[in-house]
């Protein structure tokens, strides 16, 4: 998931540095962007329960 988040970064870093021409398409691998980051959180969150000490 860190991989795949990390490409749709670079694209689109690199949509936006071509002039964003698709700003549909931008804003769509954005959104899948941070979707992939609240799978991560989810699955993180569930490997590391919290302690109270």
């Amino acid at each position: 998931m860190g991989l795949e988040h990390r490409e749709l970064d670079n694209e689109i870093a690199a949509l936006q540095a071509a002039g964003g021409i698709d700003q549909l398409l931008i804003s769509r691998l954005k959104r899948r962007k941070l979707k992939l980051k609240d799978q991560m959180m989810t699955l993180e969150d569930q490997l590391l329960p919290d302690i109270i000490a």
